[in-house]
């Protein structure tokens, strides 16, 4: 049926069915004579267990979703891939899709490709409107592809950072739409930024004939993400999204889905790739949706979104505690964001001295975020880098319940954090003591060069 099975496969029944597949292909036929540049031949026994002896990759020359008729078990494989994975987004939120293919590239360069093939579409555009996201492959995706991405910086709505509806419509018509390649939104971010008014770029798309391309990292675990690309293909216009294999379905790092609710335009950016691909994220991602089941992903994102919510109020009650605050964001279903104002105050350093802190006490994925840190990305230099606008309130600390997270993960977070946090201080007041010191005694400063 090409959908995900309800209940997930044991191992060996998922690995029975991987060896069925790989003696399709020709290289392991028993009385095989190849005489090509191409014929699967794998040095070490050790590679080729690894990828279940499946060494044709996927594709051919000119198409990454073509069969490959030497290759039946590999195509097989790509195309139940493709199948099950599109299954999956469905169930996900976002009912109206209709094609998707896994590529193996990362999200960045995933939508570069999709801007590539727009390219034929539209060969007087130039530019890409860019509601500011501080990431950097997002924004390198556009300049590799060879355009020149207009930011369009969002406005400060309470804690939350939005997109400026008015400001993408009024740079449409100072550019002219015939000159815009497409508006890149984004969907998942770190908190204080929200994901972007997906409905109403859609719609100023549709309204100007502009495509729209969506970096939706990832968003396949947030229904909220989910909803908001449904809502947006419904009421306006949405050409293609792009989400991370790793970040969505716990893979390796390697490979993103291409998909969007136009067969005929998901096609066109499957035979933009050049040649054949790797078929190891396309193998990583049906063996793990095998051995899940549509059951087994439904009960992860239901844990996840529990453990959004755990995080959210036992860091807001550290916050409290530390006489700080627990940034008011509630469009953003993944990522929380809590303030470090009174340590910012204290120390210019003590901020990204709490983030090493964290970091060396094997917290990771914590990010601190700085006020004023300026930083220059392929030419084009962004001042509150990380922080995705010029000049944020405080400089805050985010945290993301991803999916996987399990409470022992918040637990364990939370713990170390609260000992970070009252080591800075402490340090910080030290600090403070000192200077009043030197101040109120002159004589103890040393004397200038």
């Amino acid at each position: 049926k090409g959908k995900c099975p309800e209940d997930g496969w044991d191992e060996s029944t998922i690995e029975l069915f991987l060896h069925e597949l790989a003696i399709m292909d020709s290289n392991n036929f028993l009385g095989n004579c190849g005489v090509g540049e191409r014929e699967g031949r794998v040095a070490s026994a050790l590679v080729a267990r690894r990828h279940y002896r499946l060494i044709h990759g996927i594709g051919r020359s000119g198409d990454i979703s073509a069969v490959q008729p030497k290759a039946a078990g590999s195509s097989l494989l790509n195309k139940l891939t493709n199948s099950v994975v599109l299954d999956i987004i469905k169930l996900a939120g976002v009912r109206t899709v209709t094609s998707c293919f896994v590529v193996p590239m990362a999200t960045g360069m995933s939508l570069t490709l999709c801007f590539l093939t727009l390219r034929h579409k539209r060969p007087k555009a130039k530019y890409v409107i860019w509601p500011r996201i501080d990431q950097k492959s997002c924004f390198k995706s556009m300049i590799t592809a060879g355009f020149e991405p207009v930011v369009i910086e969002n406005v400060l709505e309470g804690d939350e950072l939005r997109t400026d509806i008015k400001a993408v419509e009024a740079k449409i018509k100072a550019l002219g739409a015939e000159n815009i390649l497409c508006v890149h939104s984004t969907t998942s971010c770190f908190a204080p930024r929200v994901p972007d008014r997906l409905e109403e770029l859609a719609v100023i798309c549709a309204n100007y004939d502009i495509p729209h391309i969506v970096n939706n990292a990832y968003g396949v675990q947030s229904s909220k993400c989910m909803h908001l690309i449904q809502q947006g293909a419904r009421v306006g216009r949405i050409d293609a999204f792009v989400q991370s294999l790793d970040k969505n379905f716990m893979v390796p790092v390697g490979g993103a889905i291409i998909a969007g609710f136009n067969e005929s335009f998901i096609q066109e950016i499957s035979k933009m790739y050049p040649g054949r691909a790797s078929a190891s994220p396309s193998l990583d991602v049906l063996i793990t949706l095998l051995s899940l089941g549509a059951s087994g992903y439904k009960q992860l994102l239901k844990e996840r979104k529990e453990m959004f919510s755990y995080l959210s109020s036992e860091l807001k009650k550290l916050a409290d505690n530390h006489n700080e605050r627990l940034l008011d964001t509630p469009h953003n279903p993944i990522s929380l964001a809590m303030s470090l104002k009174n340590l910012d105050e204290n120390n210019d350093a003590a901020v990204t001295q709490l983030g090493s802190m964290l970091f060396t006490r094997q917290v990771s994925g914590a990010r601190v975020v700085p006020c004023g840190s300026v930083q220059t990305v392929n030419n084009y230099t962004f001042k509150g880098f990380m922080s995705h606008t010029n000049d944020y309130p405080c400089a805050y600390l985010n945290a993301a319940s991803a999916i996987g997270i399990k409470k022992q993960d918040v637990d364990v977070f939370l713990k170390r954090l609260d000992k970070c946090l009252k080591t800075s201080r402490k340090e910080a007041n030290k600090e403070n003591s000192v200077n009043e010191i030197n101040n109120s005694n002159p004589g103890t400063e040393q004397p200038e060069d």
